[in-house]
C-alpha cells in the first residue's frame, strides 16, 4: 500500500490542526481497500475558543453520516475533550445513553452526531487518531491462526484486542486495556475482525503509520502467495437470462415491502467467486466485519436452478435467525436479503436506491476478495451468528428503524425514456429522477451518455428504430437496475411540412418508422420486463395533430393517430397483466427541438401575433413547457392514477380545436 501524502499539497495547511486533519482523512478515504461508505474514522485534539474567549481542549472527531474519502472541516464534530474522557470511567451505559451524552458533549450543537467510537479516540493519548476496516487485516483476522499471524508478523510493536462490539462497551474495554499502557512500545492497535488504530502526535505521521502496518499484513499475504488468489471467470452477460434477475428483483421487493433495485454482477472477477465449488459454504460464514451486516445483512442468499424459490428459503431462515437471537423489544427487519450469490453467474445486490445498491455492491467486491484471501491462509471465519445479530440489531439501529422517515415516491422504481436527450424526453428524465425513480435514459446523440450527471440515470446510445439496439439497451438497464417498471414512450420528430398532393416517400417513411413503428418495437422489447414489474405502466407521447390534425402533416399526424391507436389497443391486451397505458397529447411546448426563432417568428406572422402572443394563443393563455408534460408523465406513473388506462390527455393549455 503507498502512501498519498504530498509535502506540496501539506505545506499549505502545515500547522493548522483541523485542515490538516481533513486532507489526512481524505487520504484514507480515497483507498476502498482501508475503508468504505462512510466507515473509519478520523480525529484530532486541538483548541476552541467559546463566546468567553477562554481556551477548550476539544476533540474534533468524524461526525455521522459524512464519508471520509469527501469530509470538510463541517464533517469533524468538535467535542468537550474531557467530558469524553470522563464518560470511559463509567462502569456502565447504554448505547442509546451514550448516544445522548456523545450529543451533550458537542460544543456546537448543529455539528452532526459524533462517531460512536469518539469516547475511544478521546482516550487515546495522541493527538491524532486515525482507524480504518483495511481489508488486508479483516481477511487475516478472520482465520482460525489470525491472533496468531499478526504477533508473527508485528511482535510486541501492537497491541491486539479481541473482538468488541462498537459503542460504549468497546470504549470501556479498550479504556480498561490501554489506561496503564506504555505509549512508547507500540505503534497502532488491531481489533480482531474489525480493524486498525494508528496515532501520532502529527497528521502525517498517523497516516503512514496505517499504511506502514497495513504494508507489512500486505507483504505478508504475498509472501503466502494470498493476494492472487481470486477465483476468475469469463461470463458473457448475453448469455443470462435477465428475466430471472427480473423476478428475483419483484420477490425481494414483495419481502422487503418496498420497491427495490438490483444490480447484477457478472465480471469474470464476480463470476468467477459465484462458479467455486465450495461457494456455497463460503458465502454463508458471515462478512468481513460485522458492521457490514447493517447494510447487507448476516449472510447473502444463495441461489441456483429455483431462484425464486431459494429467496423464499432465505426469508424463512432469516426469520428463524430472529427468533434464536431476539430478546427484549426488537422489530425485525424485513427478511429480503440485499446480496445473492448467483451459483455460477455472479452476484446480485439489492437496494432501495442507487446510493445503497453501490455500497452493497462495494461491500461484497471487498468480502469476496478478503474471503478467498481468508481461505488460501487456512480457513475462512466469521464472528459467530449471535455477535453478527447484535450489530445488525444493535439498539442505536433499532432507534432509526422506529424514527422512520418519508421515501422519494418512485424510490426503488425503473423507468426507461427514450428521446431522452432533449425537449419532453429529457424533462421527463428529470422529473422521474426527482421522484426517486432510476432512468435508462435513450437516444440516438450521443452526448446522452454524459448529460445527465445523477447515478439514478443510465444514458444509453441507442437507435430506437433498430430491433438489435433497443434490446441491447434494455439489457444494459436490466444488468445496472434489475427490471423495469415504466415505459415513457417519447422519441420522435416532426417531418417537413408537405400537402397530401406533394408528400414525399422519404418523409412518409421517416414519420411512420421513428413516430410509429419504433413505439412498437419499443414496446414489445420491453413487456417481459414490464409484466415483472413493480404496479407497471406505459405512457405514450403522442401530439395534439390526433385530436385536431394540421394541414401540411399528414405524415407526422397519420404516424402518431395510429400510435394512439396502438396504445388503446395495448391498454385492453395488457390490463391483465396489470399494465397501465395512458397517452399525452402535448401541443406548442416550445421549449423542444422542434421550434427555432426563424420557426416561431413565421408561425406567428401567420396568425397575426407576436411571439410572446403566440406562444400563449390557448384557452388558459399559459406557455406550455416540457416540464408541464413531464408532470403529467410522471403521475400517469404514479399510483396516484393506479385505476386509470387507456384514457388520453392534452397538455397544450386548452385547444379549441381540441375541447
Amino acid at each position: 500500500m503507498e502512501s498519498l501524502w504530498q509535502d506540496k499539497d501539506a505545506a499549505a495547511i502545515l500547522g493548522e490542526d483541523l485542515p490538516m486533519r481533513v486532507y489526512t482523512s481524505r487520504l484514507l478515504g480515497q483507498d476502498a481497500d482501508l475503508v468504505l461508505h462512510g466507515g473509519g474514522n478520523t480525529s484530532v485534539k486541538s483548541i476552541s475558543v467559546d463566546i468567553f474567549g477562554r481556551e477548550r481542549d476539544t476533540l474534533y472527531v468524524k461526525g455521522s453520516g459524512w464519508d471520509l474519502r469527501t469530509i470538510e472541516a463541517a464533517g469533524f464534530s468538535p467535542c468537550d475533550l474531557a467530558y469524553l474522557q470522563e464518560l470511559a470511567t463509567l462502569e456502565k451505559m447504554t448505547d442509546s445513553d451514550m448516544m445522548q451524552q456523545l450529543r451533550l458533549s458537542l460544543l456546537d450543537p448543529e455539528a452532526p452526531t459524533p462517531s460512536v467510537e469518539a469516547i475511544l479516540h478521546a482516550n487515546i493519548p495522541f493527538k491524532y487518531v486515525d482507524h480504518t476496516h483495511t481489508d488486508a487485516v479483516v481477511a487475516v483476522s478472520n482465520t482460525p491462526e489470525g491472533e496468531s499471524i499478526l504477533k508473527g508478523i508485528f511482535g510486541n510493536e501492537v497491541l491486539i484486542l479481541p473482538y468488541i462490539m462498537p459503542g460504549f462497551v468497546l470504549a470501556r474495554q479498550v479504556y480498561q486495556q490501554i489506561k496503564d499502557l506504555d505509549w512508547t512500545t507500540i505503534q497502532g492497535i488491531f481489533l480482531m475482525h474489525h480493524g486498525l488504530f494508528t496515532f501520532n502526535d502529527n497528521a502525517q505521521g498517523s497516516y503512514e503509520a496505517m499504511i506502514a502496518l497495513v504494508s507489512r499484513v500486505e507483504d505478508y499475504l504475498a509472501d503466502k502467495a494470498v493476494l492472487d488468489n481470486q477465483a476468475k471467470a469469463v461470463f458473457q452477460p448475453a448469455d443470462l437470462d435477465l428475466l430471472t434477475l427480473a423476478s428475483t428483483r419483484k420477490q425481494v421487493s414483495a419481502l422487503a415491502g418496498r420497491a427495490m433495485l438490483a444490480c447484477l454482477d457478472c465480471s469474470d472477477f464476480s463470476a468467477g467467486y459465484a462458479s467455486l465449488d465450495n461457494v456455497e459454504s463460503i458465502a454463508s460464514r458471515g462478512p468481513i466485519t460485522p458492521d457490514h451486516t447493517i447494510h447487507t445483512k448476516c449472510i447473502p442468499a444463495l441461489l441456483s436452478d429455483d431462484p425464486l424459490e431459494n429467496i423464499n428459503s432465505y426469508a424463512a431462515s432469516y426469520q428463524s435467525y430472529f427468533e434464536r437471537h431476539a430478546k427484549g423489544d426488537l422489530t425485525c427487519l424485513d427478511p429480503a436479503p440485499r446480496l445473492a450469490v448467483w451459483k455460477g453467474k455472479g452476484v446480485i445486490s439489492y437496494g432501495q436506491n442507487v446510493k445503497r445498491l453501490q455500497v452493497i455492491s462495494d461491500i461484497s467486491a471487498h468480502t469476496i476478495k478478503a474471503i478467498q484471501w481468508g481461505e488460501a491462509l487456512g480457513g475462512w471465519q466469521a464472528l459467530p451468528e449471535k455477535d453478527l445479530f447484535e450489530v445488525e440489531y444493535w439498539e442505536l439501529e433499532q432507534a432509526k428503524l422506529k424514527k422512520g422517515g418519508n421515501s422519494p415516491d418512485l424510490e426503488g422504481k425503473v423507468a426507461l425514456v427514450s428521446g431522452a436527450a432533449s425537449g419532453i424526453g429529457k424533462a421527463c428524465v428529470e422529473e422521474l429522477v426527482n421522484a426517486g425513480a432510476c432512468v435508462i435514459a435513450l437516444d440516438i446523440n450521443p452526448e446522452i451518455g454524459s448529460l445527465f450527471s445523477s447515478a439514478q440515470v443510465l444514458g444509453l446510445v441507442c437507435d430506437v428504430t433498430d430491433d438489435h439496439a433497443v434490446s441491447k439497451a434494455i439489457r444494459q438497464g436490466i444488468l445496472g437496475f434489475g427490471g423495469l417498471d415504466f415505459l415513457i414512450s417519447n422519441a420522435g420528430c416532426f417531418t417537413a411540412s408537405e400537402p397530401l398532393s406533394a408528400i414525399s416517400d422519404d418523409n412518409w417513411q421517416i414519420s411512420i418508422e421513428l413516430n410509429l413503428s419504433s413505439h412498437m418495437k419499443l414496446m414489445r422489447a420491453t413487456l417481459p420486463y414490464l409484466k415483472l414489474g413493480l404496479d407497471p405502466a406505459i405512457v405514450v407521447i403522442a401530439s395534439k395533430n390526433v385530436p385536431a390534425p394540421g394541414p401540411g402533416a399528414g405524415a407526422y399526424s397519420a404516424a402518431k393517430a395510429g400510435l394512439t391507436q396502438l396504445a388503446r389497443v395495448a391498454a385492453l391486451e395488457l390490463g391483465e397483466a396489470g399494465i397501465r397505458v395512458n397517452v399525452l397529447h402535448p401541443n406548442a411546448v416550445f421549449d423542444t427541438a422542434v421550434w427555432d426563432e426563424e420557426t416561431l417568428t413565421k408561425r406567428a406572422q401567420h396568425y397575426g401575433l407576436s411571439v410572446a402572443e403566440y406562444k400563449e394563443n390557448n384557452v388558459l393563455k399559459k406557455q406550455v413547457t416540457s416540464k408541464d408534460v413531464a408532470i403529467m408523465a410522471r403521475l400517469f406513473v404514479s399510483l396516484d392514477t393506479a385505476c386509470t388506462t387507456g384514457a388520453q390527455i392534452a397538455v397544450d393549455g386548452g385547444n379549441d380545436r381540441v375541447i
